[in-house]
Parts: structure tokens; sequence; C-alpha cells
């Protein structure tokens, strides 16, 4: 398919049929659209082919790394730097036993179990403990559960969850250079000057049509992005600690929020989503099942639903929320 405005029709019009059918269905717009983008890539794959969608062409991946990396920014301006403090104990304890204990299960399961090489199986263990934030942000705003002291502890576990997966990337498959070492102190530095430089700036500068709250927001997630990419690491880190520096500034100009809200998920998240589903496969079966076992059992039934509800003290039913997401 190379005309491009049939194209955005295509993948716009999927972002509608998802839209719907949450609505109808009462679910989730993030997981309508990644189940949405593996249904179309099944049918249209079948009809024009394994490239019908185009999942993999430039604009396309613009547009959803974009989305992922906006929608990370959000997350880490929801995260209250009062509630990251009162609550730290709490949120570091869930992110762990849900990293360590996928990373751990999976890794015996695919090495013993299923006889995959070392790498391979720290690879499939270290992708099965990560945390979708971007699919727990979206479902705790349409819950409403981003504005409560639970839902804001959750984002934060979340937080070290993926910390610890990003950090194990690196250890395992990433070289440390001196690529790394200009990284983390451009990062440091960067991230220390931020809450002081943006709020002057956005009060000498802001506020007036050309939106040069969200331009300025842009470059800087870009540019920090594109040094992460550089020095080998992943572009979401810097992103998310950027949100979470300009969480006490950024984080409580609601207007500002609303308008980027609109922006990411309008037009630049169903792109992520749907294309994240487009490259959703089921092969091996016997494989995948036992692997999901594995996932499911050593991350989700029983150590976060345990924990979650030693640490807060609360009923069945919020501690099952955790433990879904």
């Amino acid at each position: 398919m190379q005309n491009v405005w049939a194209l955005a029709s295509v993948w716009v019009g999927l972002a509608l049929i998802a839209t719907l059918l949450a609505i109808w269905f009462k679910i989730s717009t993030a997981l309508s659209e990644i189940v949405v983008g593996t249904v179309a890539q099944l049918i249209i794959g079948a009809i024009v082919g394994p490239m019908g969608l185009a999942a993999k062409s430039e604009w396309i991946t613009f547009l959803a790394g974009t989305g992922a990396i906006v929608l990370t920014f959000l997350i880490g301006a929801e995260l209250d730097p009062v509630i990251f403090r009162t609550k730290w104990k709490e949120a570091t304890a869930v992110g762990l036993v849900g990293f360590f204990g996928p990373l751990l299960g999976c890794t015996e399961v695919a090495h013993y179990v299923l006889h995959w090489t070392v790498m391979s199986s720290w690879l499939a263990s270290v992708a099965l403990s990560t945390t979708s934030v971007a699919v727990v942000y979206a479902v705790m705003l349409e819950l409403g559960l981003n504005k409560t002291e639970f839902g804001k502890a959750i984002l934060a576990a979340c937080f070290v969850n993926d910390l610890g997966t990003v950090i194990a990337l690196g250890l395992i498959f990433s070289p440390f250079t001196i690529r790394t070492v200009i990284f983390v102190v451009v990062s440091v530095v960067v991230f220390f000057i931020l809450p002081f430089l943006t709020p002057r700036f956005f009060k000498h500068y802001g506020g007036r049509v050309s939106e040069l709250e969200a331009k300025y927001l842009l470059f800087l997630l870009f540019g920090m992005g594109g040094l992460a990419v550089w020095s080998g690491g992943e572009v979401v880190l810097p992103t998310y600690i950027i949100g979470m520096v300009l969480a006490g500034t950024v984080g409580k100009d609601h207007v500002l929020i609303r308008r980027l809200r609109t922006l990411t998920f309008g037009l630049l998240t169903p792109f992520y989503f749907i294309r994240a589903g487009s490259f959703v496969y089921f092969y091996p079966a016997e494989d995948f099942r036992t692997l999901s076992y594995s996932d499911f059992a050593t991350k989700r039934v029983h150590p976060v639903f345990q924990v979650t509800g030693s640490f807060y003290g609360i009923s069945a039913s919020p501690a099952g929320t955790s433990f879904m997401l």
C-alpha cells in the first residue's frame, strides 16, 4: 500500500473501531487497540501480504515512537513527589517482586523445560518481567485511578519494575562504554537543571497560541531519547525521569497536561498500540503456552497480590486491581 493518505485512513479507521469496541464492551481502549492491531494484521496480511499494514514504515514508526515517548513522559508527570516519598517502600516492594519473580522463574522454565539457549532464556524472562506501564496508565486514566493515592503508588511501582528491566537489558545485552558515561553525566545535569529552568521559562515565554510549552517538552524528550539510543540504552528511561522531575511544575499545569493528553491519545498512541498488536505472533504454540503460564504464576497470582494487600492493608478488590495491572 503506497498511498500514504489511504494507509493513514486505514490506521485511523482501526483506531476508531478499537475505540468503539472499547466503549461497547467496557474495556480499556489501549487493550482494544492492541487486539484490533493483531486481528487486522492477520486479516490484511492474509489478503494483501505480510506488509499490508506497513507497520515498519518510517512515518508509522515515528508516530508510534513519539506516542510511546510522550505517554511515558505523562506517566512520570503523574507521579506526585509527595506520594512517591511517602509510599516508596510499597512501590519498591511491588515493583521488585513483579520484576524478579518472572525474571528468575521464566528463565528457569525457558532454559530447563523448553531447552532454549541461555541468552534466549534471559531475553524471554526480561521481556516477561516488565510491566506495560503505558497500558497501565491508559487503564488508570479511564478508571480515574490516576488521581488516587493508590493509583499513583501503583504507577511508581511500575517505574521500579521498568527500571529493573532497563538495567537488566543493559547488563545482559549492552556493553558499558564511554558513551554510557557521557549519557549518565548529561542526564544528571539535565535532570538537575530542569526543575529550576522550566517554570521560569514557561512563565516568561509561555501561554501563547504557538504552544511553546509543547515544543519545549518535545525538544527535551527527543533530545534525551536520541542521546539514550546513541549510548546503547532505552529511550523511555530519560523520558520517564524527565516527567518525574517536572511533576511538581508541569504535572500541576492541568491545562497543559490536558492538551498533551489530547495530542497523545487522539493521534499518537493509537499508532503505538495498534502497531504493537500487529507484531503479535502465536508461534510456537506449546512454548507460548508454557511461558505464559510460568509468567502468570510467578508474576501475577501470588506475590504481587500478597505484597500489595499486606503493605496497603487493603481488601481483596483493590489488591486484585493491582494484581491485574
